[in-house]
């Protein structure tokens, strides 16, 4: 339960005990906790932030209440993908969660489906909604990484890094946490000061897409191969940032400098008529 983590380069080290405290003798963990207020910010942001758009707190108290079950179902769902030999275990050890194996592109691919369908219900404008939502996300990425760093894991191969983190006294290895969150803090600077400049609903979250897509295609590379959800042998995470990347690029590009422009076109079309 107790983990000595350093950065011998940077002179720091860590006794981390991920047992934070108890409660009628239930251990309540760290990385629970974390998760939790990374979680809780992100609501908070997305709430003030729908307030200032005109969605309304509730409607993100919705989204939050239908999205965390689905986002939870669609993780599980990527990682047993990935590791199929899960399903050796049977239907418990399939939808055992508590015992770790959620992955976080299945949670978002979740999230996108609870916001297309609660906004299509609602006719709430889609784009806007996961404007809101983007920064929301990246809030609680770059808080719950740090549960990871408390349990030890989440790391690449061996490193000379400055930033090399050593486990337990092993050799010095790449902490993925640390650069994906650190990765995250700056994508949410750009995202928020290009919110002044966006033109297009929707662009603010796959301007997000993007930045997070590219940040996973270069980490994938660095994390051990037994870490590596693979389909059909191939790096299945690495496989869905470049395709998520494509998409959301390709959807920026036209609704950005395509789509905008139809009205304008339309109506010039429709004087030449007159």
């Amino acid at each position: 339960m107790i983990n000595n983590i350093s950065f011998p380069r940077l002179g720091l080290e860590f006794t981390i005990n991920r047992v934070a405290f108890s409660i009628f003798g239930k251990p309540i963990y760290w990385y629970g906790i974390i998760i939790a207020l990374g979680f809780a910010l992100g609501v908070f942001y997305a709430i003030w932030r729908a307030k200032k758009e005109g969605i309304g707190a509730d409607a993100i108290l919705d989204v939050v209440l239908w999205g965390v079950p689905t986002c939870i179902i669609c993780a599980r769902i990527f990682y047993v993908i990935g590791d199929p030999d899960i399903l050796d275990g049977g239907f418990w050890k399939i939808i055992a969660v508590w015992e770790g194996g959620i992955a976080i592109f299945g949670a978002l691919i979740g999230a996108v489906i609870v916001g297309l369908t609660y906004s299509r219900i609602k006719k709430i404008d889609t784009g806007l909604l996961f404007d809101v939502a983007a920064p929301a996300i990246m809030i609680g990425q770059i808080v719950g990484r740090f549960g990871n760093f408390v349990n030890a894991e989440v790391y690449g191969g061996v490193t000379d890094s400055l930033f090399g983190m050593s486990i337990n006294g092993t050799a010095c290895v790449a902490p993925l946490f640390l650069y994906e969150s650190s990765w995250m803090l700056l994508g949410l600077v750009l995202v928020l000061i290009y919110q002044k400049y966006k033109k297009v609903n929707g662009e603010i979250f796959l301007l997000y897409a993007m930045l997070y897509s590219a940040g996973r295609i270069f980490l994938e590379t660095l994390r051990q191969d037994e870490y590596v959800l693979k389909i059909f042998g191939l790096p299945m995470s690495q496989i869905t940032a470049v395709a998520a990347f494509v998409c959301a690029l390709a959807i920026y590009m036209y609704i950005r400098f395509v789509k905008k422009k139809k009205p304008e076109n339309d109506n010039v079309s429709e004087q030449e008529e007159k």
